[in-house]
């Protein structure tokens, strides 16, 4: 398929799971955690909860200008079915949220769900692409000036881009418009230090696909790499058979690798 039509079709897959998860789950949607148009949830809640639930927040792709959380339910359905909350978090992308404030809500999101639910169990994370990047910005928060220090326990990363300054020469800077100040400033490889500080105790799962493009590899790996001497607990996944697509809209299968992987950092497999 073209660029276009593949783009198309993974949209279309995330979204039908997300329905399918919306017709199967109890689903509160469009809860608000700020007073931006795009500053909402949804929330997927199991049929018996209790008041120690562990909790996922999901984070959505699309080269930080496409997506939503409409199409970001689809992971809910088997980790509801195993008594997870879920959470879709939805955030201003390009051109109308810059990067600064895509990182800036995704961390209000955070502090605003743990107001809400207090009683959970557990708080993990998960995001793909570009979600992967603000999952590792929001590990690498200076939670001081929020007033609440998130004990995140677990947070799957997948075919992230963890270094934005390559960016900066790409198409996809036309709609973000990074300076190259921006962009460090939100690179999470070079945040490894403050991510050491507030997320130490944080299992991390840096995930790639096999057919991922070399670029997404490498970043991958020199991510891990610079978790690993650090002395943070973080391993490396490569998934067989999976592109950088197909990664993630296979997690609508409670057997999928990395569904299962989730499962057993939550505690819940």
């Amino acid at each position: 398929m073209s660029a276009n039509d593949t783009i198309k079709a993974h949209v279309a897959a995330l979204r039908k799971g997300t329905e399918r998860a919306r017709s199967e789950a109890q689903a509160l949607l469009n809860v608000p955690y700020g007073e931006g148009d795009d500053e909402k949830l949804d929330v997927y809640i199991p049929s018996n909860p209790s008041l120690d639930l562990p909790l996922v927040i999901y984070l959505h792709g699309g080269l930080w200008q496409f997506l939503s959380k409409e199409e970001s339910g689809f992971i809910a359905g088997p980790l509801v079915q195993k008594g997870v909350v879920v959470v879709a978090v939805g955030y201003q992308t390009a051109p109308k949220g810059d990067m600064d404030l895509m990182v800036s809500r995704v961390r209000r999101s955070v502090v605003s769900i743990l107001q809400q639910y207090s009683h959970i169990s557990g708080l993990y994370l998960c995001g793909h692409s570009a979600g992967a990047q603000l999952v590792a910005m929001v590990l690498s928060t200076d939670w001081t000036e929020y007033c609440i220090t998130p004990q995140i326990r677990g947070a799957l990363l997948v075919s992230g881009m963890y270094d934005l300054v390559p960016v900066l020469s790409t198409h996809v800077n036309e709609f973000l418009k990074m300076t190259e100040e921006v962009a460090v400033r939100n690179s999470p490889n070079r945040l490894v230090a403050q991510l050491k500080r507030s997320s130490s105790d944080c299992d991390i799962v840096v995930a790639m696909a096999q057919n991922d493009s070399a670029d997404f590899r490498k970043q991958s790996e020199e991510y891990f790499k610079a978790l690993q001497c650090s002395g943070l607990k973080v391993s490396l996944e490569d998934v067989p058979d999976t592109d950088h697509f197909s990664v993630m809209e296979r997690c609508v299968d409670g057997d999928y690798h990395l569904t299962q992987l989730l499962l057993r950092m939550i505690g819940r497999d």
